[in-house]
């Protein structure tokens, strides 16, 4: 039963990353390509973690893939947070079908200054700071 559970595990993980992979080859712009590399890679690095720990079943191991598992978990959607967010400050062309872009009006490309939309008169003026190039 144990092996069948092992088995199921590490099919799922590598199925999840094989999704991963083609969401890189087949989606047309950045923000998606991120998406699915971010969440199916994601998943199946979880499950094969998890197949470890039952295969070897020793604390040690089991504390390490726990740790891996963790570290995915809260470094994967940051590091794609920053990617994005890059990759759309560069200029990185989206997808013709994007239904919405909600930066847009908040981001000056020249300035590379990005606006909450909250900002009142008082805050929005640009205090100069010392370490500002004069």
């Amino acid at each position: 039963m144990i092996e069948m559970i092992k088995g199921l595990l590490i099919l799922t993980g590598a199925l999840f990353m094989l999704l991963a992979a083609l969401g890189i080859l087949r989606l047309p712009d950045l923000l998606t390509r991120m998406h699915a590399t971010t969440k199916a890679a994601a998943l199946g690095v979880i499950l094969i973690m998890l197949s470890v720990a039952v295969h070897f079943g020793e604390v040690a191991v089991v504390a390490r893939a726990f740790a891996i598992i963790v570290f995915v978990v809260m470094t994967a959607p940051v590091a794609a947070h920053v990617i994005g967010r890059a990759g759309y400050f560069v200029g990185s062309k989206l997808w013709s079908g994007t239904v919405k872009d909600e930066l847009r009006p908040n981001y000056d490309p020249l300035t590379h200054e990005l606006k909450s939309g909250l900002e009142t008169e008082a805050n929005a003026v640009h205090q100069p700071r010392e370490s500002d190039p004069s």
